[in-house]
């Protein structure tokens, strides 16, 4: 069950091992792009691909997709990237259902732990395998594998690392669980009265914006956590009142002390293009403003000479 890219991968790895996949579950097909066209999910594209059985249901409870789903009679389901099942569903199989969550739990539950880990600068992440309960991504604990994070590196690149060690570990999962030599490990027993967990909650315009008021090392993180998607974005204010809207891909910075206000551009106008932060400056790299292609700093500046006019609000 799983529907991005990140979840091609096990469901691939699980095939390419000998498995039978009896069955592959996915979000329905869905309209996207300026002719809103009817587009289907890279998991469904791979199951088509090796001829797998196929469920695109609307509801997860609707009794016609409960029964053709009982009907496989698998002996356990695996959860990528998919929704919250109810217990109809994860109760179904004789050995239950796991997912794969590209955190190292109880650390980042929810529903974008990859990006919340690299905005919040951390230094290492993973990826765990836990089955199913009640309550969201607290079930006990099955494998875990750590990776490092670099100090530049996006959110991209990290899904990247993470997507081929999931493959990895729902193949290492499902091998364990079939022999029997599986452990598990509650995840309370990871959890102390000093431990504070740091949530992953759903990514929005709102929670993504970027705030020039912070120090440029949390600013730098925060952007770089949410490229390549969904991208950081902020709004240049023009002293007229012109308002524009502009994505930010990458960024670095350089501490210092200064006394402009937080949001203040600084450029030469050719190649530079820094933004005053409370502890120096993030320097810009690139860009995109609304309705235009994303540009390095050097050509967005080619194109937009009256930015010093402008504001980061």
């Amino acid at each position: 069950m799983g529907t991005p890219n990140f979840a091609v991968e096990p469901l691939k790895v699980l095939v390419e091992g000998g498995y039978q996949v009896v069955c592959v579950v996915t979000m329905p097909d869905k309209p996207a792009g300026r002719g809103m066209k009817l587009q289907i999910s890279p998991v469904k594209k791979y199951a088509l691909s090796q001829n797998l059985p196929l469920l695109q249901p609307e509801k997860l409870k609707d009794p016609f997709f409960l029964k053709e789903l009982k009907a496989f009679r698998a002996d356990l389901q695996i959860v990528v990237a998919f929704r919250m099942l109810p217990e109809v569903v994860w109760a179904m199989p004789s050995m239950g259902t796991f997912n794969l969550h590209a955190s190292l739990l109880p650390q980042y539950r929810g529903a974008a732990p990859i990006n919340w880990a690299v905005m919040n600068g951390e230094k290492e992440t993973g990826v765990t395998t836990f089955l199913l309960q009640h309550e969201i991504d607290t079930g006990d604990l099955l494998f875990q594998e750590k990776i490092g994070i670099g100090p530049d590196e996006n959110m991209g690149s990290v899904h990247d690392r993470l997507m081929e060690l999931g493959g990895r570990m729902v193949l290492k999962t499902v091998n364990a669980m079939m022999d029997g030599s599986v452990h598990t490990c509650s995840q309370n027993v990871m959890i102390s009265d000093k431990t504070a967990l740091k949530p992953a909650p759903k990514l929005f315009k709102e929670n993504i914006r970027v705030d020039w008021t912070c120090g440029c090392v949390q600013i730098h993180d925060f952007i770089r956590g949410l490229s390549p998607f969904p991208v950081a974005w902020s709004e240049l204010h023009s002293s007229e009142g012109e308002i524009l809207g502009v994505k930010i891909f990458e960024a670095g910075y350089v501490l210092g002390s200064h006394e402009l206000v937080p949001g203040t551009l600084v450029t030469d106008r050719k190649k530079e293009l820094k933004v005053a932060a409370n502890d120096g400056f993030v320097i810009l790299k690139r860009l995109q403003l609304a309705g235009r292609k994303a540009l390095e700093t050097g050509d967005f500046l080619r194109g937009f000479s009256e930015i010093s006019d402008y504001i980061f609000v």
